[in-house]
């Protein structure tokens, strides 16, 4: 592995990360955790608007990563029908535990750093399980550009592990409550903290 990096010095590990289309669950203000939500109808045009969007910009992957979950999965193969999927259950949303499927006003990520939601698993605990898999993406695609598809808390997670920001920074500036979506967000592993 050294050798390998030493050839290619001047390169890192790019990501563009993605996250799934609006689900049945969303339209129900519902948060879905670990349990299934299919995509509804906006949200497949969402996935097939976002891939003509990266499509239209030219980019390309050496590698196309999903969440495990079903909203992810079917997001990607309708965004990128053209690239093979690995699925990756470490890139799997918030285990919500008895909160998957209740009401969304419920899940209050500032309460959940450090301390797991009932019966589910903190934003630490996801933070640890996404830290694992940039490692893997650090040692396994150096110098590649990997998509991802997935889920929020592993996108703040990603926000936490390489651009150096605490949870609560994260929290506070998430996309989901300024309202700044974009189609893609790029993440650059340099050394991982």
């Amino acid at each position: 592995m050294e050798k390998k990096h030493k050839e290619n010095d001047n390169k890192q590990t790019r990501i563009i990360y993605f996250v799934h289309g609006t689900t049945t669950d969303n339209a129900s203000k519902l948060c879905s955790g670990w349990k299934e939500a299919e995509l509804n109808e906006l949200g497949k045009k969402q996935a097939f608007n976002l891939g003509v969007l990266v499509n239209k910009r030219g980019i390309k992957f050496d590698a196309l990563y999903t969440s495990d979950l079903v909203r992810a999965i079917e997001s990607s193969n309708i965004a990128f029908p053209e690239y093979h999927k690995i699925t990756d259950k470490r890139l799997r949303e918030c285990n919500y535990g008895d909160l998957d499927g209740k009401q969304k006003s419920l899940v209050i990520y500032e309460e959940h750093i450090n301390k797991a939601f009932p019966n589910g698993e903190s934003l630490k605990d996801v933070e640890k399980r996404v830290r694992e898999f940039v490692q893997f993406l650090k040692e396994e695609y150096y110098g590649k550009t990997i998509g991802i598809v997935a889920h929020r808390a592993p996108q703040l997670a990603l926000e936490v592990i390489i651009n150096g920001i605490t949870w609560q920074e994260a929290i506070k500036t998430d996309w989901r409550k300024t309202g700044n979506w974009q189609p893609g967000w790029e993440y650059i592993i340099k050394e991982v903290q």
